[in-house]
């Protein structure tokens, strides 16, 4: 343990200090699925650099003209279709996974949860963690491929807001997790469970990772790879000699190039060529979002039926299941070693 207990005269003031924190964070959703709230939301993503690396003079027209008026509508009607009575899925999921590692770790570790754009904020909860007497705070961004657009704006996001900080936690970052073990265990686990339990068997399994656009992988950008690696690992790991494995990339976005194969393509192609009986695996997404339920398990299996296929099944990512939990477990007692007793 790097803490001792505090041992204070009588008549001195509180002292906030001494807690660990762990934060939790994901890309982010809009408040409601109507087009305001989505504007809102859409305004501060494709703001990001990090995201879209065009130089603002250029961008900002684009971005506060063609797009704005009116992509919003066209993605409230998508958010409108996976909303739940509890809100976005992705926000409810990722406090279900805070909740669920606060149960797992005890009254040793305030565990909380963020979004990376709209709310709750990074800047928001680190302030709470502060005013918390967290001291030394673990962020968590929850996604397992590294890239500069997701996780590197995580920690610049936290930076921003330990910049303003007089009094600042000390800082550590959970590393991309595509190739670790404990990942993919899980996964494996969770889609063998999820596979087995269908009404049909697969031909093919599709592992549909989000895309980029194919210049941040000649930039630098080792998501690319570590995407690639994550399947041929998921492969081995599944041993399924009768299951063929395609890996593709989705959510394709302006006029760029991207990573391909694109998912959708690549669905109407497995149609053509014969396959029948198909499902979709997204193992580089933490949480179900917009991106798998309406993207994939709707807009992917219309594509798919419409083209000749029979049989779909969109899997889910790991949530909350008994893999995803244990194997989150896992991974950040390993990060708090030295903070907190094992």
């Amino acid at each position: 343990m790097t803490w001792r207990d505090q041992r204070l005269p009588p008549d001195h003031p509180t002292v906030g200090s001494g807690k660990i924190g762990v934060l939790l964070v994901n890309l982010g959703t809009p408040d409601a699925p109507d087009p305001a709230s989505v504007k809102r939301y859409l305004a501060e993503f494709l703001s990001d650099k990090r995201v879209v690396e065009i130089p603002d003079l250029v961008w900002q027209p684009i971005l506060r003209g063609a797009i704005l008026t009116t992509r919003p509508k066209r993605s409230a009607a998508a958010y409108a279709k996976v909303w739940t009575p509890e809100g976005s899925p992705l926000a409810v999921i990722t406090r279900q996974q805070a909740e669920a590692m606060q149960a797992q770790l005890g009254d040793e570790v305030r565990v909380d949860w963020a979004m990376r754009y709209g709310r709750p904020s990074i800047g928001e909860r680190l302030e709470a963690m502060l005013e918390a007497g967290c001291d030394r705070v673990l962020l968590a961004p929850l996604y397992p491929q590294y890239s500069a657009a997701t996780t590197a704006t995580v920690v610049d996001k936290a930076a921003d807001c330990l910049r303003k900080m007089r009094w600042q936690p000390a800082l550590r970052t959970l590393p991309a997790y595509h190739d670790d073990p404990l990942h993919i265990d899980a996964l494996a686990a969770d889609l063998s469970r999820q596979l087995d339990a269908l009404d049909f068997e697969p031909e093919t399994l599709l592992l549909s990772f989000h895309g980029m656009p194919e210049r941040t992988l000649h930039l630098g950008d080792p998501y690319h790879c570590q995407c690639l690696k994550t399947a041929r690992l998921l492969e081995a790991a599944m041993a399924r000699p009768g299951l063929r494995f395609r890996t593709t990339f989705q959510s394709r976005f302006g006029r760029a190039k991207w990573l391909e194969p694109a998912t959708d393509a690549t669905l109407a192609e497995e149609a053509a060529r014969g396959t029948r009986r198909l499902a979709v695996a997204c193992p580089g997404f933490a949480a179900d979002c917009l991106e798998t339920l309406e993207e994939v398990a709707m807009e992917g299996r219309d594509a798919f039926l419409e083209a000749g296929g029979e049989h779909f099944a969109a899997l889910s990512c790991l949530n909350t299941s008994d893999a995803g939990v244990a194997m989150l477990e896992k991974m950040l007692r390993r990060e708090l070693s030295g903070w907190i007793n094992e």
